[in-house]
């Protein structure tokens, strides 16, 4: 069964007492029992729920595994995997480039709890070997990452992982499970921000835990009830509606941001962008072997003062200046200010992110109307287009095609 007919029929039969095609919301907080202790599989919402159920059901069978537990945000689901399965002397190794809240969640909230987060760039031969040791208890991987869209090898990270008996956690939230299946390469969990691409339309914060094994998801699963972090019913049908369209809207993005690479690529007030469909970019031969497109997102670094990059991000047509990605409407961001402001400047510059990156998430418009806005803004800050400086250009969707 091809991904998007998976989207439509795993999980999803009729509702079998009327044979709605789509099923109802069930809004409710809890169950009439038959008995004391006796029910139908429902007794109260925060527990279990019908509606939150099946989606779980849906997430598990798209990304190929048993487990899933859906929370009230992508953070919320990052909080149940840490605390559940970290202990005060454990290490945590992330790569330098994650997102903000990882990184705040990681040194401002487990730190005071006794876990220690070692950063190692998972790109340089040996590095993640060296730094691993017997206190290492996961290793957490975005590729590609936020916001420089950094590429790393999954199943290297893994197998020099397992090798030192620790766990990988992958946040597949860029990828989606469309152009990325982490567990085939070998991971132990996944994360999402549900909110991005999986809902698709801004109007949903959501994040999931998916594991293969139950012996790693059981922590999580516990963590899910005892603290209550979960998501409505709501919002849990908003999702399932967002999920029949995944893979339209994926691609679109993909095109879309394919486009806005190459036209960025040849202007001389963009001194990089970061986009692993670029042939130049360093992961870009793994990209194409681990992935089966490049994703909807790319970031890139302005030659220009400060006050330029803000009029840049702020006089956008169809980008609106906001936070997030993976809507439908395209979104704009300087993340130095924004998704990553809780990381100490000096942190942001050692780590190499500077104020002048712009990351752009371009939703589903006309390709054409996204470029025309984005050169406008380019042009405005002053330069010529140019030749593209990367001349081999975006590769094709698919690693096939490469």
């Amino acid at each position: 069964m091809q991904f998007a007919t998976r989207t439509i029929h795993l999980a999803q039969p009729s509702e079998p007492q009327t044979g709605a095609l789509v099923a109802p919301i069930f809004q409710t907080s809890t169950f009439e029992q038959e008995l004391p202790g006796q029910h139908r599989g429902f007794d109260y919402s925060r527990t279990n729920n019908p509606t939150r159920q099946r989606l779980e059901a849906v997430l598990a069978a798209l990304e190929g595994v048993e487990h899933a537990a859906l929370f009230a945000s992508g953070l919320a689901a990052e909080h149940a995997v840490l605390q559940g399965l970290t202990s005060p002397g454990d290490e945590v190794v992330i790569p330098p480039d994650v997102y903000g809240g990882t990184h705040r969640l990681l040194h401002q909230v487990f730190a005071r709890q006794g876990v220690t987060t070692t950063v190692v760039d998972y790109a340089q031969p040996g590095a993640l070997e060296r730094a691993l040791s017997p206190r290492t208890r996961l290793v957490w991987v975005e590729s590609p990452t936020n916001p420089r869209l950094m590429i790393y090898d999954i199943a290297a990270i893994c197998r020099a992982a397992h090798a030192a008996g620790a766990l990988v956690v992958v946040d597949n939230t860029f990828a989606t499970p469309v152009f990325q299946q982490p567990f085939s390469l070998g991971a132990d969990l996944v994360v999402h921000s549900v909110t991005k691409y999986l809902a698709g339309h801004s109007d949903v914060i959501q994040g999931a835990v998916l594991a293969r094994e139950a012996e790693r998801f059981a922590p999580v699963k516990f963590l899910q009830n005892a603290c209550g972090g979960v998501p409505s019913p709501f919002d849990c049908w908003l999702t399932l509606r967002g999920l029949k369209t995944l893979e339209l809207r994926v691609r679109r993005h993909a095109e879309n941001a394919a486009a806005l690479a190459r036209a960025a690529a040849g202007h001389a007030r963009v001194a990089r962008v970061y986009y692993p469909g670029l042939r130049e970019h360093a992961g870009h031969e793994i990209a194409a072997r681990q992935m089966t497109g490049f994703g909807g997102m790319l970031s890139i670094e302005l030659d220009a003062p400060l006050d330029d990059v803000r009029r840049f991000v702020t006089q956008r047509r169809y980008f609106a200046l906001g936070e997030s990605l993976g809507g439908v409407k395209s979104l704009i961001c300087q993340p130095a200010a924004m998704t990553h402001a809780s990381i100490p400047a000096e942190t942001r510059a050692r780590l190499g992110l500077s104020d002048s990156l712009v990351r752009l998430s371009p939703g589903i418009e006309a390709a054409e109307d996204l470029v025309e806005d984005v050169l406008e803004g380019l042009d405005a800050l002053g330069g010529a287009r140019i030749a593209p400086r990367y001349g081999r250009g975006v590769a094709p969707l698919g690693a096939a095609a490469v």
